[in-house]
């Protein structure tokens, strides 16, 4: 069938309808230095279904991804791996086309799917309830912002500058609308400053959120700042890149968050050019009634039997309508079914040893790196800053590691513009191997 299946006389019919004469005139308000002549781009001749198959596979074996390149990329999206089982549960055309449950009473696979993903991540965070998740991290954090200001009728935010700085930009732009103060504190040779967010502190703060592990990968202790806030009477909101540390570390509601927010990507969802991913949004039982989008509940039927129901939707397109908590309106259902399924593959023990795995491999990279190039100093979970003597070699090393067919990260200023050009943010996940550390202590000497 061809594309364009009009034939010259409909053309010429079409035309004359609008009272022009030839096609060309349809383009006449364009300057003419900008019209391409007839045949000026040269174009091949065309091809046949097997010939163009074979052009664009060709073409396509060219690109270098995170499956066929070793990849130290972090910053807020991860390489884990994600097991062949995941694909083709989502693959299934009863999850792949489920919508919104707007009839719940006929939408109980989905309505289980989330709510078996709500406690699997409620377990994971440490926290007691989950909703049926947000679009990504970023706007999570924001909404756990403006909540909070629900919450606690006061108005102030305090963002600690080791938070990824796109979760620390939305959240700027949603509270810029809105009356009340916003409140960054910088950062300390690549870690929190505990000490600095507490200082900021004071009656009008309605939260501090703090990223943790952070955005550069430290891990942290936390409970001065949790003193603090209980002493303001403010919440104290815990942000997170990769989810995973927490099989590993201490959970956001060990930690004693109030609100945790971050993202599922590392849960069985490919890095994807950034998206679709998944955003996470949990906190204490005593604030569900203010949290935005959904929550799935279970319950029993008139005869006994198990069911599943929307317990609470607080939606401006249900019954809340202008009281609502939030605007989002919908929830990223398949990757909520993802990252469940990934969680059940996985287990307690998997997700461990996905997390041991990914720290072991940084720790041995740190251990070994050559003196010209320092990292931050500090715990950190799978995530670090390297610095180099001048911008000069870190990209000498950026150039031989492509040449070693590895993604070596990312440079720190393409993230965060007031940093100076010599830093690079390197991460490990469970898919670097000894091989992988050794070749990239071989490109970081090379590159000296």
């Amino acid at each position: 069938m061809r594309f364009l299946p009009h034939t010259d006389s409909d053309r010429d019919t079409m035309l004359e309808a609008i009272g022009m004469d030839v096609m060309s005139d349809l383009f006449a308000d364009i300057p003419s230095e900008f019209h391409l002549e007839q045949d000026s781009l040269d174009l091949p001749d065309a091809l046949s279904e097997a010939g163009i198959v074979r052009k664009f596979t060709q073409a396509s074996e060219q690109n270098r991804h995170a499956g066929n390149t070793r990849c130290f990329l972090g910053g807020g999206t991860y390489h884990h791996f994600v097991p062949a089982v995941v694909d083709y549960v989502i693959s299934r055309g009863e999850f792949l086309t489920a919508y919104t449950p707007y009839q719940p009473e006929i939408s109980q696979g989905t309505l289980q799917t989330l709510f078996e993903f709500q406690t699997m991540i409620a377990r994971l965070t440490g926290m007691d309830v989950s909703n049926a998740s947000m679009y990504e991290a970023a706007t999570a954090t924001a909404e756990a912002a403006l909540m909070a200001r629900r919450i606690t009728r006061k108005s102030k935010v305090v963002m600690a500058g080791s938070v990824n700085p796109r979760y620390r930009s939305v959240t700027q732009n949603y509270l810029s609308r809105l009356d009340g103060e916003y409140v960054e504190v910088a950062t300390h040779d690549f870690s929190t400053d505990v000490d600095a967010i507490i200082a900021s502190i004071d009656e009008d703060t309605a939260c501090v959120i703090v990223q943790y592990p952070d955005f550069y990968g430290s891990v942290y202790d936390l409970a001065e700042l949790r003193l603090a806030c209980d002493a303001a009477k403010c919440l104290m909101v815990i942000a997170f890149s990769d989810a995973s540390a927490f099989a590993l570390i201490q959970s956001p509601g060990e930690c004693g968050a109030d609100i945790a927010v971050g993202s599922g990507q590392s849960l069985g969802i490919p890095m994807g050019f950034g998206g679709p991913h998944l955003g996470l949004l949990t906190c204490k039982q005593k604030y569900v009634r203010q949290m935005p989008g959904r929550v799935c509940g279970m319950t029993t039927d008139a005869d006994g039997k198990r069911g599943f129901v929307l317990t609470l939707s607080t939606r401006e397109q249900h019954i809340r309508r202008e009281k609502a908590t939030s605007n989002i309106c919908s929830n990223q259902g398949l990757m909520c079914t993802a990252a469940a399924t990934y969680m059940t593959l996985m287990g307690d023990e998997g997700l461990k040893t996905v997390a041991t795995r990914s720290a072991a491999a940084l720790h041995h990279l740190l251990s070994n790196l050559p003196k010209h190039v320092t990292a931050a100093q500090g715990a950190r979970y799978n995530e670090t800053v390297l610095s180099f003597v001048s911008e000069e070699k870190r990209s000498a090393f950026l150039v031989e590691a492509r040449k070693r067919d590895m993604f070596a990260g990312i440079p720190l200023e393409q993230l965060d513009t007031k940093m100076a050009s010599n830093h690079l943010l390197v991460s490990t996940t469970e898919m670097i191997e000894e091989a992988d550390i050794q070749d990239y202590l071989v490109a970081l000497e090379v590159a000296a």
